[in-house]
């Protein structure tokens, strides 16, 4: 074997051994981050798919068989709403399924019979921020409760020539530090029963590209 024949081998086990340590790092992260699957049981977590009202949301909220009551109007920037008889109410940090048992709750003794109220959100604008295989990464506006999917076309798509939707990640600043979900969006398309993830405000979306040698 030549001189110029050994080098070349040496060079090649150098390369496999840095590409060796990138991807033990990658799959390691930052101490500070916290890891989950996403679909990985048939019962997900509920964080992930709670919709967390939030200032500046615009909410319409229906009174069945009191019309009159009816109203759409933003949350404050203190967090707050006012509604007729009741005054404020703090609906930052809720559901939407929340509020609804709270207004039920408040207007119990204010109108006859059982009050049924229905809280939607008709629009609700945050960022968030996509990287990698899509055609167009950046950051983008979400003006309703957005799924990782639409986020995804809302990006111009992913690039189908690279994109790995096995395994999608999404960095979540919450409870104090961040935290990475990793969301197969291929089983998600291809499994109709499948709880969707819905994103927050400045989410941090990745689309990783397929691993090749080539």
């Amino acid at each position: 074997m030549n001189k110029k024949s050994i080098e070349g081998r040496v060079a090649v086990c150098r390369l496999f051994s840095v590409l060796v340590l990138i991807l033990t790092f990658a799959a390691t992260g930052c101490k500070t981050q916290q890891s989950a699957e996403w679909p990985a049981t048939e019962q997900a977590p509920a964080h992930t798919e709670s919709i967390i009202l939030r200032e500046g949301d615009v909410l319409r909220i229906t009174f069945q068989g009191n019309p009159n009551l009816d109203t759409t109007q933003p949350i404050r920037r203190d967090g707050n709403i006012a509604l007729s008889m009741v005054g404020e109410v703090k609906a930052v940090g809720l559901t939407p399924a929340d509020l609804e048992k709270k207004l039920i709750g408040l207007y119990k003794t204010q109108l006859v019979g059982s009050p049924e109220i229905t809280v939607a959100i008709q629009t609700s604008a945050f960022p968030v921020f996509m990287s990698g295989a899509v055609l167009r990464p950046g950051k983008i506006m979400c003006d309703h409760p957005m799924t990782i999917f639409e986020a995804i076309m809302e990006a111009g798509g992913p690039d189908y020539t690279k994109a790995k939707l096995t395994a999608v990640t999404v960095i979540r600043y919450e409870e104090g530090h961040y935290k990475k979900y990793t969301v197969n969006v291929k089983r998600l398309l291809e499994d109709k029963g499948s709880d969707p993830f819905y994103l927050k405000s400045s989410d941090a979306v990745r689309v990783p590209e397929k691993f090749s040698w080539f």
